[in-house]
């Protein structure tokens, strides 16, 4: 089903929420004469991996709603319910782009944002929120936000706001000969050219593919099975033992006599991320 549709039929069960009803700008009696959810070009990340989605409201039905849409745009999208959850989970999930309540039951959103600025300035933000007054809005965009956008709202503004965001992302725009540094790990795709803490690393084709989207995923836990879609570009039936092959190859060769970067994820697959 169209999530616009569902969308509608969702709103109307959610009547005793009061501004809810009105979330995805469309009431019982008004349905949308042309859809565009889901409708136009995927957009995804360079590596070929689905955008990934930070979500962050305390209010449970209005990230279902959201949620859905956004799945149905073919993202991730990972949710948190207050300041805390959304602080630890930036880190963990490394969203594309960050869509953010400011009354939140612990740390507002100002806050957040300001935290999420300190250490990162190129992820995309999207305050989406009840105040809404001249000064709110100011606010919240000289505070470091890229858009900002008002409760009650309509699902396909929300999703055309966000793929605007995107494309004009430095997260999406990474060429092949992008360099790219985590710690004192650098990896030039130019001149294929490995260092760590200056000294040159040789690696073969597939270990520098491997490695390349180890660095561009830092400090995320990263599953085997996403390691073997993203960096192998034919069939290994599921053998997913072939990463922790060439996983070992990398370690002999990145962390050898030093502080390591490459970590085993207990049940997952493996992060990258610089010593402490």
């Amino acid at each position: 089903m169209n999530p616009v549709t569902t969308a509608c039929a969702l709103a109307q069960d959610l009547r005793g929420y009061g501004s809810m009803t009105t979330m995805s700008g469309y009431t019982r009696s008004q349905r949308p004469r042309q859809a565009i959810l889901g409708q136009l070009p995927r957009i995804h990340r360079a590596d070929g991996s689905p955008i990934r989605v930070l979500l962050v409201d305390d209010e449970p039905a209005l990230t279902n709603l959201v949620k859905m849409a956004l799945h149905y745009e073919g993202w991730d999208v990972e949710v948190a319910h207050d300041g805390q959850e959304a602080i630890a989970k930036f880190d963990k999930v490394g969203p594309d782009v960050l869509v953010l309540d400011i009354m939140l039951p612990d740390v507002d959103g100002l806050e957040i944002l300001r935290r999420v600025r300190e250490s990162d300035v190129y992820t995309p933000t999207l305050f989406l929120t009840a105040r809404d007054s001249v000064m709110d809005r100011v606010t919240g965009l000289t505070s470091g936000a890229d858009d900002y956008m008002t409760k009650p709202f309509s699902l396909e503004e929300l999703v055309a706001r966000l793929r605007g965001l995107l494309r004009r992302s430095s997260h999406l725009e990474r060429p092949a000969d992008e360099a790219l540094r985590v710690g004192d790990l650098t990896l030039d795709g130019a001149s294929r050219e490995v260092t760590r803490d200056g000294t040159p690393i040789s690696l073969s084709s597939t270990e520098f593919e491997l490695l390349r989207f180890l660095m561009r995923n830092p400090r995320r836990a990263l599953s085997r099975t996403e390691i073997l879609d993203r960096v192998w570009n034919y069939d290994f039936a599921g053998r997913t033992s072939i990463v922790d092959l060439y996983i070992s190859y990398l370690r002999k060769k990145i962390d050898s006599d030093r502080e390591p970067m490459i970590h085993t994820v207990r049940g997952i697959g493996y992060m990258l991320r610089p010593p402490e």
